[in-house]
């Protein structure tokens, strides 16, 4: 009888997490799939242990064995062998077992997986990663279906089906990931996406790990029988622990068999188990099964009512609003290192009443540690009632501490932000500081943009829309702008809404960055850096150790002039000008960096500017 034929007449168990086991024998650093080839035995062992416990099926060691995930071991060029290694250990189980047995490749899900000194992987990428494990996986010969596991993002699923489909006949299994019980990451209804990825071609359609049984059942209480495949569940043992330095999980198997059944009345044809399941998790679901007989109606529980995400109160994003008309300067102040922050208002007022499109606040510049820029905004903006812009960096929080503060953010009514990497954190003063960066700076404009439309990164509902408009950082000061601005077109892709640019020091970079927009067509609103200079000293500093600001030799010769005549201030603001001036001829946008806390200079800077909107009157 084949796979699939078994699968429309009884209700089939699969095996558990194969990881689990490997991580108690060898640690979180091993490449499990890599064991394929030198501990095929303890594989062996693994599923020989699982078809004991009574599992009918029986998935290989394969999750990661894509040459993406492999790379990271040094293993991508063993990619075929370890495919086939895999599917070779679960054929030698299958063989000696004493009932049948089904064997299913493997595929695991790739995106949001990646270092994060790389960046994140184009769909193509990924898409190459599975048709190229998939052809290894099929081309044994010995399987008896494809497993897509552990998707948390339905779009990479439904193009990896598509791949898979397109090159074999076999049975599908298809498996969603959820952080919220019902609901996909971006929003998605578990219903919605199961029946979509039904009439997409899979044989079956289900959900695996993250979820316990509890949370688990809970998701497929409103889950009706698909039209045109069956259901699967593979729930995690339960929520993970720590000890001693490990991640264990402690829920015992009796209480996995007491939901065996209660699967199989939600519709699940296949019923297996995800991280922290052992053999004894297997055996506890077999014999909490009380018939084999796959239900074939289902009462489904109506959804629990979502509010539907109501628009906060409309804000303005004046400056972007302004500057498709006229110029526009934005003022950067760093927030003070010490509690003295009289200096820093005042400056704020007088850049503020002179017309500053925005007050632009840096977090942590040069990972050095500041005044909270959040808490400096809620008072520039409801003390002073003047538009702060935030600088949120990748650097300082991670995945949990970067939702809250964007939620935050909104709370205070505070709704534009620059999102950047930030400089590391050993850079600063505090070297023994680490750096988080679980993210890169376009992923974080992604997860921004997702809070625009009112849901979480796990997919909650938020009851509320946020007005964020974000921009992303530019370094214009590359050999070749005309590349480097590929860059641009990525970020707003991931949803930038302007961009503000490092400071240059040469006019005819900006006439290049200009060129080079037009000829890619980018229209996104660009801030383009100026700082004034204070001095020769000052000039050599940024030149040789700020990363990203490169001076050019005109600049460097002279303010090293100005220094031996007295006059380098002079001369900065002088050279500042000119900048500005190549800047208009090009742009509307102006990013003006205040130079050590002396906003007077950019006070003088902003009114050069704004006399630029007289002019063209």
């Amino acid at each position: 009888m084949s796979f699939k034929e078994a699968l429309q007449q009884q209700v089939l168990i699969a095996d558990g997490a194969m990881g689990t086991l490997l991580y108690s024998q060898y640690g979180v650093n091993s490449a499990f799939e890599g064991l394929n080839l030198t501990h095929g035995g303890d594989i062996l062992k693994i599923h020989q242990a699982y078809i004991a416990a009574g599992a009918d099926v029986i998935q290989t060691n394969t999750y990661a064995a894509n040459r993406i995930k492999l790379n990271r071991y040094g293993l991508a060029d063993k990619t075929a062998a370890i495919n086939e290694a895999a599917v070779s250990l679960a054929r030698t189980a299958q063989i000696a077992a004493e009932q049948r047995v089904y064997i299913l490749g493997t595929i695991g899900g790739i995106a949001g997986v990646t270092d994060t000194e790389i960046e994140p992987l184009t769909a193509e990428e990924i898409d190459a990663g599975v048709t190229e494990q998939a052809g290894y996986l099929l081309n044994t010969g010995a399987i008896d279906g494809i497993l897509l596991e552990t998707y948390y993002d339905i779009n990479e699923l439904k193009r990896a089906l598509k791949i898979v489909r397109s090159l074999t006949d076999l049975p599908i299994v298809a498996n969603v990931t959820m952080y919220e019980p019902g609901v996909l990451q971006d929003g998605t209804s578990l219903n919605t996406a199961l029946q979509e990825l039904a009439d997409l071609g899979a044989d079956v359609v289900g959900a695996n790990c993250r979820l316990g049984p509890y949370n688990m059942s809970r998701a497929f209480d409103s889950v009706a029988l698909p039209k045109g495949a069956a259901l699967a569940i593979y729930p995690n043992a339960g929520l993970p622990d720590v000890q001693d330095g490990k991640t264990v999980y402690d829920s015992p198997a009796e209480y996995f068999e007491n939901y065996s059944d209660t699967f199989r009345r939600q519709g699940a044809h296949l019923i297996g188990g995800c991280c922290g399941t052992t053999p004894a998790h297997i055996k506890g679901l077999v014999a909490g099964l009380q018939s084999r007989q796959p239900v074939t109606t289902k009462k489904v529980a109506p959804q629990a009512a979502v509010a539907t995400p109501t628009a906060a109160d409309p804000r303005q994003h004046d400056f972007l609003q302004r500057v498709q008309q006229e110029k526009v300067a934005l003022v950067e102040l760093d927030p003070p290192k010490t509690f003295a922050t009289a200096k820093f208002f005042r400056g704020a007022q007088a850049l503020s009443q002179a017309g500053a499109g925005a007050i632009t606040l840096s977090d942590g510049p040069l990972a050095n540690p500041t005044i909270s820029n959040v808490a400096l905004a809620a008072q520039l903006k409801y003390q002073y009632g003047i538009t702060p812009l935030v600088h949120l960096t990748t650097r300082d929080h991670n995945l949990i501490g970067l939702q809250s503060e964007i939620m935050g953010l909104h709370t205070l009514g505070i709704s534009n932000i620059l999102v950047i990497t930030g400089d590391p954190a050993k850079v600063g003063d505090l070297p023994g500081a680490t750096s988080v960066y679980d993210l890169h700076s376009v992923e974080l404009m992604q997860m921004i943009k997702k809070f625009n439309d009112g849901i979480s990164p796990t997919g909650r509902n938020l009851k509320e829309k946020t007005n964020f408009a974000v921009g992303g950082a530019f370094n214009p000061n590359v050999r070749n702008v005309d590349r480097a601005c590929k860059m641009i077109t990525r970020k707003t892709a991931y949803g930038a809404d302007f961009i503000i640019t490092q400071p240059i020091f040469d006019v005819e970079k900006i006439h290049a960055l200009r060129l080079a927009l037009d000829e890619q067509g980018i229209t996104t609103p660009v801030f383009v850096g100026v700082m004034p200079l204070m001095s020769f000293r000052n000039a050599n500093f940024l030149h040789h150790e700020v990363p990203g600001i490169r001076l050019a030799d005109d600049t460097l010769a002279r303010m090293q002039q100005a220094e031996s005549d007295g006059n380098e201030r002079e001369v900065g603001l002088q050279i500042a000008e000119e900048t500005i001036d190549a800047i208009c001829t090009d742009f509307n946008g102006v990013h003006i960096n205040t130079p050590l806390q002396h906003h007077e200079i950019s006070l003088a800077l902003l009114k050069y500017v704004q006399a630029k909107n007289a002019v063209s009157v």
